[in-house]
């Protein structure tokens, strides 16, 4: 007779794992999962993004590709958004120096396999982020994006699709929706 043992990981061997690996590992309290590569449109968008966004950004804003990982503070989880966004001093983890503890914008781009989790648990737990104003999810499948903006009391949700823009408080700029999509065009 044999039992199963689910294993668990401290955040430390999660680091060193990491080291070695020579794919994404995500930390989700102490389990440890490895990360899918994407595709050319996947890849496409978040580099359309970040082009949108990075040349727009206040003195000291910064834009940050999936090779950057972002610890959530209120849990015991790390993951690599598609793109994260902090303006101002960037913050990380004692333990752990790449990671960026204060991300005013999280984007992720959904893909077939992601999708239900980016609009589910993680979108959740992007939530309890306090430095986090706005979540952008991108849709793969045509020009859809799901903007979650922190009010006052909650978060309020919002689809926008071709001909509408997003606009984003802080800081202060706005971006056409078919300009992220455009980069599909030839692919």
């Amino acid at each position: 007779m044999s039992t199963a043992r689910k294993l668990h990981y401290t955040y430390q061997q999660y680091l060193s794992a990491l080291e070695m690996s020579e794919v994404k590992l995500e930390y989700w309290d102490g389990a440890i999962y490895a990360m899918t590569g994407g595709t050319r449109a996947h890849g496409a968008l978040a580099a359309k993004i970040i082009e949108l966004l990075g040349g727009r950004l206040p003195r000291g804003g910064r834009a940050f590709t999936s090779d950057v990982k972002v610890q959530i503070p209120a849990t015991n989880v790390a993951v690599f958004p598609d793109v994260s966004i902090v303006c101002g001093k960037i913050e990380s983890a004692s333990g752990d120096k790449e990671s960026i503890l204060n991300p005013g914008l999280i984007v992720e781009i959904t893909s077939p396999s992601t999708e239900q989790d980016d609009r589910g648990d993680k979108l959740e737990l992007y939530k309890s982020i306090k430095s986090l104003q706005a979540i952008w999810i991108v849709s793969h499948s045509g020009p859809r994006v799901t903007v979650i903006e922190r009010q006052k009391k909650g978060w309020r949700s919002r689809e926008l699709g071709s001909g509408e823009q997003l606009t984003l408080t802080t800081p202060l700029l706005t971006i056409d929706v078919d300009a992220i999509y455009r980069v599909l065009d030839d692919m």
